[in-house]
């Protein structure tokens, strides 16, 4: 399944209630998408995302369904964590 990076800017507050969170959950389920991990910038305005999703077409539709940022979709094409780097 393809990676994507995912940018996405909060005019607001980045923290979201339980309940959302289980919406945007539920959304991405239906869309086939799947949230890897996340890094918040430092003015706690943006957040970097990796998703697994069969095109950039499924995150747009999960992120305007879940009502969310997805302002920037770069597909990367592989993903090597720092404990595989070292050893």
């Amino acid at each position: 399944m393809p990676l994507y990076v995912i940018e996405r800017r909060f005019a607001e507050q980045l923290e979201l209630p339980e309940d959302v969170v289980r919406r945007i959950d539920d959304v991405n389920s239906d869309e086939g998408v799947s949230w890897l991990f996340s890094f918040i910038s430092a003015d706690r305005l943006r957040t970097y995302c990796l998703y697994e999703a069969p095109s950039p077409d499924a995150i747009l539709e999960a992120a305007r369904r879940a009502n969310v940022p997805a302002d920037e979709i770069t597909e990367v094409s592989k993903f090597v964590p720092a404990e595989v780097l070292q050893g």
